[in-house]
């Protein structure tokens, strides 16, 4: 089982019928990589804490819909986080979070994740927000050092974190137990402070991590390993509507792909097997950003060789 860990919100989104006003899409990068890995197929279940409110009711039933467990969720009273959702031009969005008191950044340690999980993701607001970050720092340590296969996604969102310098710490002491870092072109500079990327991938697979999965927007994705480059795929050809959800699709369906498979060690996969891998997750973003709001697509909507070796 994937376990997908941290927030579910609401973002509000420009209405396609009238951008000037706006329309409520559930959401939040954990929740959206539940999303897809729940429609691809894969057991898969969201630790968060989720309010009890309406908006939490819809998030509760959309996973369900989707397939993912909803055991590892806690309800609580406090509302709903809100994000509003600004896009530009070419359709890339930028959010203003609503965070204050909400539900999903008290979530409580749930202690060791069920036996059957095999791999943990974490990231976004959810490793940013106290007391909820801790928890989930928490969660990661204990998880990896029992051999369960990790991911972080920090998806960084800057104005929501106070103090820079101190995340970029703590991130540091996340890696060594990190074994699947997924991080943006942006996300990489900020994290570094404007190194290169090459630079930066090389302290982060030093620091422990196996492999650093690069998304470029409209250029494509790529991995990383201690090898180097191991592969790179193109974006997929679609009309975008929006980026919203893209990167955290592309996280979804990767695990998805992996989880499939049965592969625990990253550091072994041939590059032809990564690039089956990145392919498959950047179709499934294609079709996240061909409509409005974080939609992963189903199973039935990709084709993927199911024999494919490792």
């Amino acid at each position: 089982m994937i376990v997908s860990g941290g927030e579910a919100l609401v973002d509000l989104v420009p209405a396609e019928s009238d951008p000037d006003l706006l329309a409520p899409r559930l959401g939040g990068g954990p929740y959206n990589v539940a999303l897809a890995a729940g429609r691809l197929g894969v057991p898969t279940a969201l630790l968060s804490r989720l309010s009890t409110d309406r908006f939490g009711d819809a998030l509760v039933a959309r996973l369900e819909a989707s397939g993912v467990d909803t055991s590892l969720l806690q309800r609580g009273p406090e509302p709903t986080t809100l994000a509003v959702v600004a896009l530009d031009e070419t359709g890339a969005a930028r959010f203003s979070f609503y965070t204050e008191g909400t539900a999903d950044r008290l979530v409580a340690d749930p202690g060791p994740l069920p036996a059957t999980t095999r791999v943990l993701s974490l990231g976004t607001l959810g490793m940013v927000l106290e007391p909820g970050a801790s928890v989930y720092e928490a969660v990661l340590h204990r998880e990896a050092e029992r051999g369960v296969l990790t991911a972080l996604d920090p998806n960084i969102r800057a104005d929501m974190i106070r103090d820079p310098d101190a995340y970029r710490e703590r991130f540091v002491s996340w890696l060594p137990s990190v074994r699947l870092l997924k991080v943006s072109d942006d996300d990489a500079e900020w994290l570094t402070g404007g190194k290169s990327v090459a630079e930066a991938v090389a302290t982060w697979l030093d620091a422990g991590v196996e492999a650093v999965v690069l998304t470029r927007g409209g250029d494509g994705l790529s991995v990383y390993t201690a090898d180097g480059e191991a592969a790179r795929v193109p974006a997929a050809d679609v009309t975008v509507v929006d980026t919203i959800g893209a990167g955290d699709t592309v996280l979804g369906a990767l695990l998805a792909w992996l989880a499939n498979r049965g592969v625990t060690n990253l550091a072994a996969m041939a590059p032809d097997a990564w690039s089956q891998a990145l392919a498959y997750a950047s179709r499934a973003a294609g079709v996240t950003v061909s409509r409005s709001g974080a939609e992963p697509p189903t199973s039935n909507e990709l084709t993927d060789d199911q024999n494919a070796s490792v």
